[in-house]
């Protein structure tokens, strides 16, 4: 094992990938020249040349278009859409093409291809930069969801989702980039869909939390531990397929949850996850599902306004108290 960034191991399986099988391309808005915005795919483009990390104008369309194009005719395309509130500009593609077409066509059709974004709040980005797009498609059938906390889940989770014959939606942060580190084997591995991870063994309080949320729900855990209260975090790491079988358990254990996430509070994954605890295990509660989320307001650019609607720690462990109580 070695500690590597977020950012290093999207690169590693990205590389890894591309070695293994000469369909794998990848392409979008920077990505080859200078390698990425965040410098995610540096060094791919002087690897395997520009016909397979190729640098594209500035066009969501185009990008998510050349890709299922690609998909059809046997290539398994990796697109980069920058920033996932940009995935607005491509999104008839996504809801009319890319995620209906294996149906339509009976199977006929298959469209491996993967579509790379990040979320970004707390940058300072605005309201144009800073998406937390996730429920959107979560919310659009034939399509997978993946969104991984740490280096170790990114890695294994991308290469998982380059092998699928479907299409997916791989959710990176860019805080994580950079700012999250963590201990990934130097050997291959995958890690399947559909398997959410217990990042901490609890019994009093269920805490699920995905992408970054996941490090503020333990450092949540960590406050409430010295007043007595002892938390369980899960991470579901993908929300389509979405692991309810690990959630529904710990809940059964602890019999109060808290979702946590950093989208918008309303019609969201923090709502969708509730209800379906509440139908598969409403006699289990001993209080009602609290849900911490971000304001239902745009992003301001302001660095303490930003600061003051995002979902933080203190907000956890706020409505852990709450519920404790």
């Amino acid at each position: 094992m070695r500690e590597i960034t977020y950012a290093q191991a999207i690169n590693e399986a990205l590389r890894e990938e591309m070695k293994r099988d000469q369909r794998v391309i990848t392409l979008g808005e920077d990505i080859g020249g200078i390698g990425g915005n965040f410098g995610v795919t540096k060094g791919l483009q002087e690897e395997f040349g520009s016909q397979r990390v190729r640098d594209t104008p500035i066009s969501e369309d185009a990008i998510v278009g050349l890709s299922l194009g690609a998909a059809l005719v046997g290539m398994r395309p990796v697109a980069e859409i920058m920033f996932s509130t940009f995935l607005g500009c491509c999104m008839e593609e996504i809801v009319n093409q890319v995620t209906a077409i294996r149906y339509m066509s009976g199977g006929q059709c298959t469209i491996p291809m993967v579509i790379r974004t990040a979320n970004s709040l707390g940058r300072s980005g605005a309201a144009q930069h800073s998406g937390r797009a996730e429920a959107l498609i979560m919310h659009i059938p034939g399509i997978k969801v993946v969104i991984p906390a740490t280096p170790y889940d990114a890695k294994g989770l991308l290469k998982t989702a380059i092998r699928d014959p479907n299409p997916v939606i791989f959710f990176e942060h860019a805080m994580a980039y950079y700012g999250v580190k963590g201990e990934v084997p130097e050997e291959e591995y995958t890690i399947p869909f559909g398997v959410a991870d217990v990042k901490r063994q609890g019994k009093d309080l269920t805490i699920v939390a995905y992408s970054l949320m996941v490090r503020k729900a333990l450092e949540a855990a960590e406050i409430l531990a010295k007043d007595g209260i002892n938390v369980e975090v899960i991470d579901p790491r993908t929300l389509v397929p979405l692991d309810m079988d690990t959630i529904i358990k710990s809940v059964k254990k602890t019999h109060r949850v808290i979702v946590a996430s950093e989208e918008c509070e309303t019609a969201g994954v923090c709502a969708e996850i509730s209800y379906r605890i509440v139908e598969a295990a409403f006699d289990e509660l001993d209080a009602p599902i609290q849900r911490v989320a971000t304001a239902d307001v745009p992003v301001p650019f302001s660095p303490p306004l930003e600061k003051y609607m995002m979902a933080k720690t203190e907000d956890i462990v706020k409505a852990a108290k709450k519920l404790m109580a």
